[in-house]
């Protein structure tokens, strides 16, 4: 599958660089960032996916989180993919900004006229691993995925829908359980149509309800001042239930002073970085 470079910046030794290339799942051209750290000349890098939250493109992470620096110390290739199709001409696709363009919640919608293009599960856990591990030097059997907010949500469901596919995964401020919240409610009934039962499919808090086990260690940061937090967007101490519930390992930080934004991020994702880096690299 043909790749276009859109751009190539050299950044703590390695290179950042954004492409662009015709999706099959999406049918729609889609643009990525990744980082290739300076390990990446001289071998095969593990690799981390980010996922992006509402309204977001493959640049926010890129431009705002800082987190070059420790991902050229590990040698981890970092992927970041748009949030959404693009530009496919779908009637009410860019009218609110918590649906449709940039905002499409890592389902695979079921429903018209989204169906076609919104496929964004498939995209993240099978089109671009297949199309990164095919054009740049990583190791297929090393992949770990991390997000943010609407990207949190789609981190945790997509370790948790495919067990032993990613070694790590992390989140910052994740939707935790959105069958219940007003992001959630609107995404899923847009995109999967008003059978709920389909809905839990997509939902953290109820694939882990419904898991038999993880081996997976996950970690959350979680701003104490997110106005989402107590909006009820997020619904943290749900999930937290749930994998007390089941006994699975999950380390929760609550943090003092903290909101929604990128300066939250960007203060914890060396954590993140290293508690990838500790699966990654072992």
């Amino acid at each position: 599958m043909a790749l276009k470079q859109i751009s190539s910046n050299k950044c703590f030794g390695g290179l950042q660089k954004v492409f662009e290339h015709d999706s099959v799942e999406l049918k729609c051209k889609m643009k990525f960032a990744i980082y290739l750290p300076p390990k990446a000349e001289t071998g095969k890098c593990p690799a981390l996916y980010w996922l992006s939250g509402l309204t977001c493109t493959e640049q926010n992470f890129i431009s705002k989180s800082g987190y070059h620096q420790a991902a050229s110390e590990h040698g981890l290739v970092v992927i970041a993919p748009d949030t959404s199709p693009r530009g496919c001409n779908i009637k009410g696709e860019d009218e609110t900004w918590d649906f449709g363009s940039g905002a499409g919640f890592y389902v695979d919608a079921t429903e018209d006229p989204w169906k076609t293009n919104y496929r964004m599960y498939s995209y993240v856990t099978e089109e671009l691993p297949q199309l990164i591990n095919t054009n740049f030097p990583v190791d297929p059997q090393r992949m770990s995925i991390f997000g943010h907010s609407m990207g949190g949500h789609g981190a945790l469901i997509c370790a948790l829908k495919n067990p032993g596919k990613y070694k790590s995964v992390s989140a910052f401020a994740p939707i935790c359980n959105p069958v219940l919240c007003p992001w959630g409610k609107k995404a899923f009934s847009g995109y999967l149509g008003t059978d709920q039962s389909k809905w839990e499919a997509y939902d953290a808090t109820h694939l882990v309800k419904a898991c038999p086990g993880t081996q997976l260690d996950i970690l959350i940061d979680q701003g104490k001042d997110d106005q989402f937090l107590s909006d009820g967007q997020l619904l943290p101490d749900n999930f937290i239930a749930a994998c007390t519930e089941k006994k699975i390992p999950v380390v929760f930080r609550l943090q003092e002073g903290y909101d929604h934004s990128y300066y939250f991020i960007a203060t914890f994702i060396t954590d993140h970085i290293r508690h990838h880096a500790k699966y990654l690299n072992a």
